[in-house]
């Protein structure tokens, strides 16, 4: 396809849009990797990719126009998920994105029928509904119920959509090709260097676990055991029919968190549980597989009935190391002291190559000079953007561990600012933190100065230095304030 077409065609879908105003130089690249992607699926896919687009009405939006388009590929799919919350994107693109996080099931009751039957044998004595209750990028949910106790009891079976193993795979083979072009293509039109063929390498890995659903089924437990006395944050229980192919789990009957009629005092209420539950928990632990959830798109967070948030779908997952996590409060603290230097080695420790190069310094710099403008406190929302801002001037080394936590991070803030009232997911991790730190007082005495062996992830030492930082960093404060004209 000629690239002019291609940017032509793909803009008058409303796939710019998906890029905000500060990235529009980024539009023709994303336009014509669309156009390099969606014509190399096979001609039956594209047909109806196609007929599917002609046979909406003339007066669908860009918006509706580019979604159901990304409904037919579940690489574009899951990509439609992760930006639907994103505060940056057009409003109207944004609701109709939100649709891809649950869609009505196009999945014939019978072919899960027999599936199901081919996973538990015929005899399963499970009574499955007539009607799938929604599917997503890979899977189909359907509801079933059974009898125990005298009692009627109800759960959901998530299986995976038919043939959904070859067209991913489909997929995930021409990603190494789009690599080499988006490569090419930048160059020419004078954007940052970027490893694309790595980053759809690792793109690809984390799509393959999607369908693997006994390892959901793992990150279920595992999951659970971390939120087990959590008095607002829950994850379902795992029912017995569970097989590599097959979920089975009770079933949430509530709607979707975002959708939910909430007061400011339960939204904000469920917005700080949800970042101390998910992210906070994992993060101040000295555990090595504390899993952070990778696919917090507002249809994995369900209401229940007494008010808890059920967290659906734990397919991808982070577990960032303990030393990742050393890192990342390294860098935090060197960005206390406004220290550059001590940024990039911090960021070298999470895996950051060329860490001394121009480019990746001035990226540093202007972050600092972001933190002191904003005369906010420093937290993750700094550092997450930091990371975004380095990926975009082509830095590489981070491990996916760290992509997927940071889609998390960015992910959750989406669905809590759709919910309203001011959260802040930064309060509510620090807080957790300073809990920890409070309570390692004890063990501090008794440990050598330098052991970083506590859930905060800092030494003694650390902090001394934090300590002594103080002066030095405020006086580099009000010089960058001058040097900016405050």
């Amino acid at each position: 396809m000629d690239p002019d077409l291609a940017t032509e065609l793909f803009e008058s879908l409303g796939l710019d849009a998906l890029l905000p105003e500060p990235l529009a130089a980024w539009r023709p690249l994303l336009a014509e990797g669309m156009a390099f992607f969606l014509g190399r699926l096979p001609e039956t896919r594209l047909g109806a990719i196609v007929t599917e687009q002609l046979a909406l009405a003339e007066s669908a939006s860009a918006a509706a126009r580019a979604t159901a388009l990304l409904a037919h590929c579940p690489t574009l799919h899951k990509l439609g998920q992760v930006v639907a919350r994103q505060p940056g994107l057009d409003a109207e693109l944004r609701r109709h994105l939100q649709a891809l996080e649950s869609l009505p099931a196009n999945v014939e009751a019978d072919t899960l029928h027999r599936q199901i039957a081919a996973e538990l044998g015929a005899d399963h004595g499970l009574h499955l509904a007539d009607r799938a209750l929604a599917e997503g990028s890979v899977a189909v949910v359907l509801p079933f119920s059974w009898r125990q106790g005298g009692r009627s009891h109800e759960g959901v079976l998530k299986a995976l959509k038919p043939g959904i193993a070859d067209r991913l795979g489909e997929e995930l083979a021409i990603l190494p090709a789009l690599g080499d072009f988006l490569e090419g293509r930048g160059a020419e039109l004078g954007l940052p260097a970027i490893d694309y063929r790595s980053h759809l390498a690792a793109a690809g890995r984390l799509l393959v676990q999607e369908i693997r659903l006994d390892r959901e089924q793992a990150n279920l437990r595992a999951a659970a055991a971390l939120l087990v006395d959590d008095a607002d944050v829950f994850v379902p229980t795992l029912l017995p029919w569970c097989t590599p192919a097959l979920t089975a789990m009770e079933r949430i009957d509530g709607p979707k968190l975002s959708d939910a009629a909430l007061s400011t005092h339960e939204s904000r209420r469920l917005g700080r549980a949800l970042v101390g539950g998910l992210l906070a928990r994992p993060f101040w632990s000295c555990s090595e597989d504390s899993p952070f959830h990778g696919d917090l798109h507002g249809g994995n967070l369900l209401l229940a009935p007494d008010g808890r948030v059920a967290v659906l779908d734990w397919s991808l997952v982070a577990r960032l190391s303990k030393a990742e996590r050393e890192a990342l409060v390294e860098v935090a603290l060197a960005a206390l002291a406004l220290d550059p230097s001590r940024i990039t080695a911090g960021l070298a420790g999470l895996g950051l190559r060329d860490s001394r190069s121009t480019a990746i310094g001035a990226t540093v710099e202007r972050a600092l000079d972001t933190l002191v403008r904003s005369g906010r406190p420093l937290g993750f929302d700094w550092l997450v953007g930091l990371l975004d801002a380095l990926a975009l001037q082509g830095a590489s080394g981070f491990g996916e561990q760290l992509a997927v936590f940071r889609k998390s991070w960015l992910s959750l803030a989406g669905v809590l600012g759709d919910l309203g009232g001011g959260h802040d997911t930064d309060l509510p991790l620090l807080g957790l933190g300073l809990q920890r730190f409070t309570a390692e007082w004890p063990a501090r005495l008794l440990a050598p100065a330098d052991s970083r062996a506590f859930s905060t992830h800092v030494s003694t030492a650390d902090l001394l230095r934090a300590a002594a930082d103080a002066w030095p960093a405020g006086l580099r404060y009000w010089l960058r304030l001058l040097g900016h004209g405050h």
